[in-house]
């Protein structure tokens, strides 16, 4: 039976609705705790996301947010911890595999990174993003399978092209230069 019909799946289901229904009662914590993240406050908005759980443990919204905050803070094992108790508690929701990714491709822990992406497509195919850092988790796996092939062998004239051309797709790109006045 698949996942999504079983009784237990639609009971976690039928619980996320209803949590992120009443989340628009505390909408004015969500926003607080984002307006601190996007301020650059991570300490300040973990201690009102803790505060706020503390009343509400198991809301989804708000342990995603403190997982954000603790990553911000530094605190990438206790942010780690945090994602995968949501994922194991939340498994259909898709952001907190895409954020356990990005820590781990931040520790160049590259196999794992894409493990949480495919999870994150496998248990919600439309959600893009994780297509696109998996698509960039790939990339960097070529990279680093074309950088030991030419360690291996240098003289194989095929592979400096293709770490050249990978080399630009992995490069962020550059900022535009401002117009200049007339």
């Amino acid at each position: 039976m698949p996942l999504s019909n079983s009784p237990s799946a639609l009971l976690r289901l039928t619980l996320l609705a209803a949590l992120l229904a009443a989340g628009s009662a505390h909408a004015d914590s969500y926003s607080e705790v984002n307006q601190l993240l996007r301020t650059g406050k991570s300490a300040q908005a973990l201690e009102h996301a803790n505060a706020y759980l503390e009343k509400n443990g198991r809301d989804p919204q708000m342990r995603f947010l403190k997982a954000v905050a603790l990553t911000d803070s530094g605190k990438t094992d206790e942010a780690i911890a945090a994602l995968r108790q949501l994922i194991e508690d939340y498994p259909e929701l898709p952001e907190p595999y895409n954020n356990l990714a990005v820590i781990y491709a931040g520790q160049n822990q590259l196999d794992k990174a894409r493990d949480a992406l495919e999870s994150a497509v496998r248990n919600n195919p439309g959600y893009g993003v994780a297509y696109e850092n998996l698509g960039d988790i790939h990339l960097r796996l070529a990279y680093q399978a074309y950088d030991k092939a030419q360690d291996l062998d240098s003289r194989k004239a095929s592979v400096a092209p293709k770490l050249k051309l990978l080399r630009e797709l992995l490069q962020p790109p550059a900022a535009k230069p401002a117009p200049s006045a007339p």
